[in-house]
């Protein structure tokens, strides 16, 4: 298991186990794909990249960027917002990864942007989660 791969499962499985974020958008909508276009609502797995923290001899610690995409038709940003928050909220506590070796000690959402669709009725946000996850 790669800590990219553990992070996403881990974040997955807390956000479709989360009242506050389901309650904005169904679990069959929080997914991994590349397909346009996205259920309305939806949260997108998206981009992501794995950094070597440096700090252990061993290399076993790594920060990972992943960022979440959330799709909503509405007409302004605030539904975007509102999920993003119930995003922030459902990752504060301490993720489990579910693996056999490997721990997320840190985990937040270090950034969120909002932007409007080209479509003219889509609102979309970008939430991106800062981890550090350590292989045993």
């Amino acid at each position: 298991m790669t800590p990219e791969v553990a992070l996403q499962t881990a974040v997955r499985a807390r956000l479709i186990a989360t009242p506050g974020v389901i309650a904005l958008v169904p679990s069959a909508n929080i997914l991994d794909r590349n397909e346009r276009p996205n259920p309305r609502p939806s949260i997108i797995i998206g981009e992501g990249q794995a950094v070597d923290e440096g700090d252990t001899i061993a290399r076993t610690r790594v920060r990972v960027y992943m960022d979440l995409h959330i799709w909503i038709e509405e007409p302004s940003t605030a539904g975007s917002k509102a999920l993003a928050g119930a995003i922030r909220t459902a990752l504060r506590a301490r993720l489990v990864p579910g693996y056999a070796g490997i721990h997320i000690p840190d985990c937040r959402v270090a950034s969120a942007r909002f932007l409007r669709d080209p479509d003219g009725k889509t609102s979309h946000g970008v939430v991106t989660v800062n981890a550090v996850v350590e292989e045993a």
